[in-house]
């Protein structure tokens, strides 16, 4: 079977990478939308701060399973029917939320999330690389993780303005999702399938992404930076609200929505440095840049003060976006393009567990440490990933030389 993007209008054509980030986008917007709201959620069901992190790590949980069960199936069935089934599922996931009047519900609205962006993670990078035309190719693995990022910033961006200064706080936000949904779900149909041969979806069964020989030699260094950078990530989303409204006194919900942008937006605009670098620079750098943004972090922990904890956004969120663009580049070229689709979701896995895994133990700390002393644990471990990430890097390019 030929490549079906020649069935299509030339105008379709051009714009189909874009029109495919666009949907990303909107995707990954939807699991961070919660992230201004939990302090409404614990007033309304009173729970813990230990309760926020799980809610939020069952949503990683969520995309981690997608990713190891069928993270290569758009390999196999094509990208848009993977696509328009993780719009699906972050649909289902807004109507979730929109009547969570439980503990319960909030979690199963947080899973659906991560299925919906575990199904969207590798497919829709692959496939905004595949649909890019070929002058604009080199640029295509900015847009895709642009979109992944910016989306994620936009969600609680999004949310933190529509919580605090429009009616319904905990309603409007997921309405306007919503609407976001469906028109990505029709914009969506009107995309050519890139994948040659592609099987009927329901003939679909689950298969763990696989690691050519090709990618294991850069999977290591780009692995790790991927968990220490989507940790800082993870950190924000969940548990900087608490920090600031508890420490900080910052109860504005849509100032918490953009110290939450911030670090997202610095991770996209960290991104932009990295063809001036080249790939293979960008993760040692960008984990130098990281383990600068956690000492900042640090500092605002330690003294209880707004400024810090910005530029721990900016400076982090920089670093993040290199290392991630770096790690997204390295696997993407190494990887044949039977299995690019299956490689990145494993790049994926190992992020999403940096997600999880460090937020949860931050709200396990706290309970006995405090949340200042469990934030400064997690920076220091942070750090030390970090930094193993660039040295083992370093150690290669010299071995290289």
């Amino acid at each position: 079977m030929t490549d079906r993007r020649t069935a299509r209008p030339g105008g379709v054509a051009r714009v189909g990478h874009l029109v495919a980030a666009a949907a990303f986008a909107v995707c990954m917007a939807g699991t961070t939308l919660p992230t201004p709201l939990y302090g409404l959620y614990q007033e309304k069901l009173g729970f813990s701060e230990l309760t926020v992190t799980v809610v939020f790590a069952v949503y990683a949980f969520g995309v981690i399973s997608v990713l190891l069960l069928i993270g290569n199936v758009s390999d196999a069935v094509g990208r848009r029917p993977v696509l328009l089934c993780g719009l699906g599922c972050s649909a289902a996931s807004a109507v979730v939320f929109l009547a969570a009047d439980s503990v319960a519900l909030l979690c199963l609205g947080r899973l659906l999330s991560g299925l919906s962006a575990g199904l969207f993670t590798g497919t829709a990078t692959a496939y905004v690389l595949e649909l890019a035309p070929p002058g604009r190719r080199a640029r295509a693995g900015f847009v895709a993780t642009a979109a992944n990022i910016g989306g994620l910033g936009c969600g609680p961006l999004l949310s933190g303005l529509l919580s605090q200064y429009a009616p319904y706080p905990l309603i409007l936000p997921f309405a306007v999702h919503l609407g976001l949904l469906a028109a990505s779900f029709g914009l969506t149909l009107l995309l050519p399938e890139t994948v040659a041969g592609a099987r009927p979806l329901r003939t679909a069964r689950p298969n763990r992404p696989t690691l050519p020989p090709e990618v294991r030699r850069v999977f290591v260094p780009a692995g790790i930076a991927a968990f220490a950078g989507f940790s800082l990530l993870g950190l924000f989303t969940s548990v900087s609200p608490a920090f600031l409204a508890v420490d900080l006194g910052v109860h504005n919900r849509a100032v918490v929505g953009l110290v939450v942008f911030t670090v997202f937006f610095a991770s996209t605009l960290g991104q932009l440095l990295v063809p001036r670098l080249g790939t293979a620079r960008a993760i040692p750098l960008g984990c130098l840049v990281l383990i600068a943004g956690l000492a900042l972090l640090a500092a605002s922990l330690a003294r209880e003060t707004v400024l810090p904890l910005v530029l721990s956004a900016l400076v982090g969120g920089a670093g993040q976006g290199m290392g991630l663009r770096g790690a997204v580049g390295e696997v993407a070229a190494a990887a044949p393009a039977e299995h690019r689709g299956g490689a990145l979701s494993s790049l994926f896995v190992v992020a999403y567990f940096g997600i999880s895994i460090p937020v949860i133990g931050v709200g396990l700390l706290a309970g006995r440490l405090g949340l200042t002393d469990a934030g400064l644990a997690f920076a220091a471990c942070m750090a030390v990933l970090a930094a193993a990430s660039g040295a083992y890097l370093l150690r290669q390019a010299r071995a290289g030389t």
